[in-house]
């Protein structure tokens, strides 16, 4: 196939003359198009007073090699990648049992859907519930502060994306991304994910596309068992040679995926207790910033703010403080809310999320600075986990104790003084939130280096620094704090045992996230024949 790119359309234009364009584009009749698909989608609103989508294409001729000859010279067109996922070739190594994997969140369940397609019927285990009874325990908390630390926004089917946008956006370049977002299309996310320049399913959809995976595993001979977490290892020999399930059933095990999410804090512990290398990881520490979505629309889109063929406005801002820190937006949610996101007891954890319409009142993103090991207490491998209890507990108190949310208005933030009232931009957050300083949980220098960016960032993004937009503390879980060190086999020093994902320190984010638990199945199937 042919790959064309570059193909704008303005925003107002019908879809249908798309080919139209894409004929004239290439020079060719209609009669010589055979078939076409879009491969990428983005909006370009740099020039005032216009808005186009531009297209990447590939497309299928009747007579390709005259056309690109033709064309050779026109930077727009290529020859297509190839972009059809291959399966590896398994090995030899006879499996005294089947795979474990650990953890239901992106990289674990790639991991045990690619090889349950290669006939390795493994077991997943995930600490938390299934889709529904995590709904279930989420609302609750949410609405009571009753906390289940088993089953909350970070732990349970689908992992701490299930409650979140759903974005699929990577910084990756790996051909098993398009393989990742096939498959979610499979089990029924939206189909513009393949093409979208920014691809989000949304909360909502997610859910029932995660147990749409869930299905497809065990159709395939695999087994899902919730509330089931591994608390203790078994090694012989530098081998891994079983597991304890709730610190009272035994499992034998020859190989076992550590698939585990950034908030297993308690079974970080135990995989250092039992001699399993770790290291702290930088991450980064900040806010929620809450805006009304009208303005970032209007930011973005300016005269065609609200326009039927524009989704809801999104931004991505930087800026590099005069103290050597960045601080950056990061996970931003159009038109959604912020969470409470906790998984301990008197600890306060924000996120954000929104559903697939993404039609809530109000736009949030995480507004952080990055910390590094040198900032945390210590140099013991989880330093970086008690750096991110002290602020997560200091959010608590100023909060109230009941898993409200310490809040304070930018334009008080930026003055020095405790936010006495709200403005007209009102907090999603929705266990509520209680005014005060958000100094009191936050490092000096995190403060200072977002007092710096605000008004630096509002002349990037009219609208920014507005003095009522609410800042909602305090945000942690940008990314692991620590690193399980695996080798160029993805084997810890302890043999059998695959660490992957984002809380193993590998990814960042759900396509990453999903990639890496297909890289460390592929490893076993490499060296392991199918589980019989």
């Amino acid at each position: 196939m042919i790959r064309v790119a570059g193909l704008k359309m303005l925003v107002d234009e019908d879809k249908s003359k798309l080919r139209q364009a894409l004929l004239k584009k290439l020079g060719i009749s209609g009669q010589e198009l055979l078939d076409y698909k879009i491969c990428r989608r983005s909006v370009d609103a740099r020039k005032a007073g216009k808005i186009y989508f531009v297209y990447t294409i590939d497309v299928k001729l009747a007579n390709e090699d005259l056309v690109l000859k033709k064309l050779r010279n026109n930077r727009d067109i290529s020859v297509a990648p190839r972009l059809a996922y291959e399966y590896v070739k398994t090995g030899q190594n006879k499996l005294a049992y089947r795979p474990v994997i650990a953890g239901t969140g992106p990289a674990g369940l790639f991991a045990g859907l690619i090889l349950g397609r290669m006939g390795y019927r493994p077991l997943l285990l995930e600490r938390g519930g299934d889709v529904d009874s995590r709904v279930t325990a989420v609302k609750r908390f949410w609405e009571t502060g009753e906390l289940d630390p088993e089953c909350n926004v970070q732990f349970g089917e689908g992992g701490a994306g299930t409650f979140s946008d759903g974005k699929l956006t990577t910084l990756i370049r790996d051909s098993r991304c398009r393989k990742v977002l096939e498959i979610l299309v499979d089990a029924g996310a939206p189909e513009e994910i393949v093409y979208s320049a920014k691809p989000h399913i949304g909360t909502d959809k997610l859910r029932a596309v995660v147990k749409n995976l869930r299905e497809q595993i065990v159709e395939l001979g695999g087994e899902v068992r919730f509330s089931a977490k591994v608390t203790d290892l078994a090694v012989e020999k530098g081998k891994i040679s079983g597991i304890v399930i709730n610190g009272n059933e035994a499992l034998d095990a020859d190989v076992l995926v550590l698939a585990l999410g950034h908030s297993a804090r308690d079974t970080f512990e135990m995989l250092l207790a039992r001699g399993v290398e770790l290291t702290p990881k930088a991450f980064s520490i900040g806010v929620r910033i809450e805006h009304p979505q009208e303005l970032i629309n209007k930011a973005q889109y300016k005269e065609f703010a609200g326009h039927k063929n524009l989704a809801a406005a999104d931004y991505k801002l930087a800026y590099h403080a005069a103290n050597g820190r960045s601080a950056y937006t990061f996970c931003m949610c159009p038109g959604g809310v912020v969470v409470a996101a906790a998984s301990e007891e008197d600890c306060v954890v924000t996120n954000g999320m929104s559903e697939y319409a993404r039609n809530a009142e109000n736009a949030n993103s995480a507004f952080l600075v990055g910390v590094n090991p040198g900032d945390f207490p210590g140099d013991h491998p989880l330093a970086g986990v008690e750096f991110q209890r002290k602020w997560e507990r200091e959010a608590f108190i100023l909060g109230g104790g009941d898993y409200r949310a310490p809040a304070q208005l930018v334009g008080d933030f930026l003055a020095d003084k405790p936010s006495i009232g709200l403005g007209t931009v009102k907090p999603s957050y929705k266990r509520g939130v209680r005014l005060s300083e958000l100094k009191g949980c936050l490092p000096d220098y995190v403060v200072e280096t977002l007092r710096e960016a605000i008004p630096a960032l509002d002349k990037k993004m009219r609208g920014f620094a507005r003095p009522d937009a609410v800042l909602t503390g305090v945000e942690t879980r940008s990314s692991s704090p620590v690193r399980i060190i695996r080798d160029e086999n993805f084997e810890t020093r302890i043999k059998g045992l695959y660490p992957a994902g984002e809380g193993a320190g590998y990814a960042g984010g759900i396509v990453s996230a999903a990639v890496d638990g297909i890289k460390v199945a592929e490893a076993i199937a490499q060296k392991y024949a199918p589980f019989s």
